[in-house]
């Protein structure tokens, strides 16, 4: 069982990727309303991928004090600890290949947290863009007031692909994709 606000962007992003506008199953950065994701919005951010990372474009106040640092241009891998880091670089990967949310459980200052990453086609079609959001689950609030990395656990992603597999084919014994 999800977090609430787990629960609420996912169900948001699947709205959003069943819209008209929506193209391969990713909707349009264009389609995001911010203010849809209410209190929310301190604990979400919105990424641009880059290879297999991903750089913050825009983060909510409470990821800023949480992380103790502006996070604007920062390397998404760079906000967890070392040995998570190919966990959740996978975890971008499958959001994107499948259009569908990925949501990868986390620790961090003694607190468990889902850390929800969901993709979007960039504008004018360019690079994908990842919305992500924090949910703190029920417990005491993270301890000390420093700079916090996160510790990936383990991701699931939620629904059925809005995107086929894709698969190699010949014709005329040339192989395609």
């Amino acid at each position: 069982m999800f977090h609430s606000d787990t629960r609420a962007l996912i169900d948001f992003w699947t709205a959003l990727s069943r819209a008209e506008g929506a193209r391969g199953g990713l909707p349009d950065r264009a389609m995001l309303v911010p203010e849809a994701l209410g209190p929310r919005l301190k604990r979400a951010f919105l990424a641009e991928r880059v290879g297999e990372d991903a750089r913050v474009r825009l983060a909510g106040d409470w990821l800023e004090t949480f992380h103790d640092s502006p996070l604007t241009g920062a390397a998404l891998l760079s906000l967890w600890r070392g040995g998570s880091r190919p966990l959740v670089a996978s975890a971008l990967r499958q959001t994107v290949r499948e259009a569908r949310p990925v949501v990868v459980a986390a620790t961090a200052g003694g607190s468990a947290f889902e850390v929800t990453l969901t993709a979007l086609r960039g504008d004018g079609g360019g690079r994908e863009l990842i919305l992500g959001l924090y949910a703190r689950a029920p417990g005491p609030a993270p301890t000390e007031r420093t700079a916090h990395r996160l510790s990936a656990q383990a991701s699931v992603a939620v629904g059925e692909p809005a995107r086929p597999r894709l698969t190699l084919a010949a014709l005329d014994g040339r192989r395609l994709a």
